[in-house]
């Protein structure tokens, strides 16, 4: 234990608490265990309570129950399910929330570095890491019966094609080749998606109306395999990002695919990259199109449409609204 660490306990009249909230049906607790006790150990927590989530509560009401027992970390043991739910039951309370990935896709671990398929190296970091504050997506979504819900998303949100695409996806094959799985149902969900019409107006701007594939609202810009859809998305800029996918034909759809994983990921790196974009028209194409604010409305034509959140499939919406709350949530990263 540090100099510093023991002058932060004496301050706080004791020993600090850690609570780790898990998911009981991830593989890797078992190992996390003693892994965790040892290092409560050495930088000086008391035992840590370990508190399950729930099929009906994956981790909202047992952040909430941390927050209320005054707990100074809280550990984050499961999927972007269970990172996402510990954020809404925290609601801006700035107790730091270290990320031990259990879940296949980690895309909110991956984006802030934080080891996967490590848990002895991502629970050293919830221990030790550096807090960083980061934006947290709010959504508030309607159903066709007109009923309303609000979720938090730390990634992206997704309607269209993209939501269909993790609504197909098989269960077992994700379990055996985790993120792969999507591109399968990917490859199935492409040639039978039908566009559709959608109003959106950013902030309190005009309102526009757009024939898309999907229009997804991000908090962060990479996918699995990394891939950059959003090259210009910050964690903690106080913006989402909002990315229209309108391919017209089969063509259209591989100008997309070489715009986030040509383009995005290799020639926007480099000044001579990005003179190439532009001497081929790259800017001007209409088959990804970007843009961002501090919020989105978005009113979906002719019925409603599959959406998800953070990969999660979460049933369909007629409209929505999407809001930033600026660095919200704090987060344990690595040291610069």
């Amino acid at each position: 234990m540090s100099a510093g660490e023991t002058e932060q306990a004496d301050a706080a009249g004791g020993e600090r608490r850690v609570a780790v909230v898990f998911n009981p049906v991830k593989q890797g607790v078992d190992q996390l265990r003693p892994v965790v006790d040892e290092l409560t150990a050495e930088h000086g927590y008391a035992a840590a309570e370990w508190i399950e989530t729930t099929e009906d509560d994956p981790g909202t009401g047992q952040a909430r129950e941390a927050r209320e027992k005054g707990v100074d970390l809280i550990i984050a043991a499961g999927g972007d399910g269970t990172v996402r739910a510990i954020a809404e039951g925290l609601d801006g309370e700035q107790i730091p929330v270290g990320i031990v990935p259990l879940g296949t896709g980690n895309l909110f671990a991956r984006n802030i570095g934080i080891p996967v398929n490590d848990i002895p190296g991502a629970a050293k970091l919830a221990f030790t890491g550096r807090d960083r504050a980061v934006d947290v997506l709010r959504a508030r979504v309607r159903r066709e019966d007109d009923s309303t819900e609000t979720e938090v998303s730390l990634v992206m949100s997704g309607i269209g094609i993209d939501a269909a695409m993790i609504a197909n996806t098989d269960s077992d094959l994700k379990k055996r080749v985790g993120w792969l799985a999507y591109v399968d149902a990917g490859l199935r969900a492409i040639p039978n998606s039908e566009p559709f019409r959608v109003a959106h107006r950013m902030d309190d701007g005009r309102t526009h109306r757009s024939k898309v594939s999907s229009i997804l609202v991000a908090n962060l810009g990479y996918l699995p395999g990394n891939i950059e859809l959003i090259p210009d998305a910050e964690i903690d800029d106080g913006r989402l990002d909002v990315v229209r996918l309108q391919p017209r034909n089969v063509w259209e759809w591989l100008m997309v695919w070489r715009r986030v994983a040509w383009e995005n990921r290799v020639l926007r790196k480099s000044a001579l990259g990005r003179q190439l974009i532009d001497l081929t028209g790259g800017n001007k194409r209409r088959e990804v199109v970007y843009s961002s604010g501090a919020k989105i409305d978005l009113v979906i034509d002719g019925g409603p449409q599959e959406f998800e959140i953070d990969g999660e499939e979460m049933g369909t919406i007629t409209a929505a609204r999407f809001t930033i709350e600026p660095k919200s949530l704090v987060v344990r990263v690595k040291e610069q």
